[in-house]
């Protein structure tokens, strides 16, 4: 059996009440705090460990309790995510459809050709780590798992859950590359000597 508690549900449960905002108002908070780090442990306190030495019940006592030790921390949040509101009023006030449009055309088109299209920056910066040269696989190539050539040698580019996977029947005739995505960069590790190992 299976059972599925709503949020709601909890909070009637422990009697919290219910926090009601119009449309929109809670995404955008959330969005104001995220820049702002406004609940970071750092402004509010680590709460698991202030809930572990919290002994007493109720919401009400628990308020109380968190207030007596972390005082001024609710309204520095507060503060914290007010500026940022502020900076975000000031902002949509300069966004029209022309920078809308730019917006839309960038992720759509730009962006989603960098990420399937990442490939040839791996390669290229490799390529010069090692002072050689690079170029991308043809069709042919591609067909056959790899990506491109550092020297003379085929690469293929995978992603690190290729590691995991690796148990998987694949037979790819190429120094393998793995690389890692993160916000901002993409990470790739790898062997210089597996590069003079398999030449074509």
């Amino acid at each position: 059996m299976l059972l599925k508690i709503r949020w709601s549900d909890v909070a009637d449960t422990l009697e919290i009440p219910t926090a009601e905002f119009p449309k929109y108002v809670r995404p955008l908070l959330n969005l104001a705090n995220q820049y702002a780090q406004a609940t970071r442990p750092r402004i509010v306190g680590q709460m698991s460990e202030l809930m572990e030495k919290f002994a007493g019940d109720g919401v009400e006592e628990w308020e109380c309790w968190y207030r007596q030790r972390k005082p001024g921390a609710i309204d520095e949040a507060v503060d914290r995510i007010e500026e940022k509101i502020n900076e975000f009023r000031d902002v949509l006030a300069t966004i029209d459809r022309d920078m809308i449009v730019r917006w839309v055309r960038d992720l759509v088109i730009h962006k989603t050709y960098q990420g399937m299209r990442f490939q040839a920056a791996v390669l290229k910066a490799i390529a010069a780590a090692m002072n050689t040269d690079w170029r991308r696989a043809t069709n042919e190539e591609e067909a056959r798992g790899i990506d491109g050539y550092i020297g003379t040698a085929p690469v293929s580019i995978k992603p690190e859950s290729y590691e995991i996977m690796k148990q998987l029947p694949e037979e790819i005739d190429a120094v393998v590359v793995v690389y890692r995505k993160t916000r901002t960069h993409i990470e790739v590790e790898f062997d210089p000597s597996n590069f003079t190992s398999v030449q074509r």
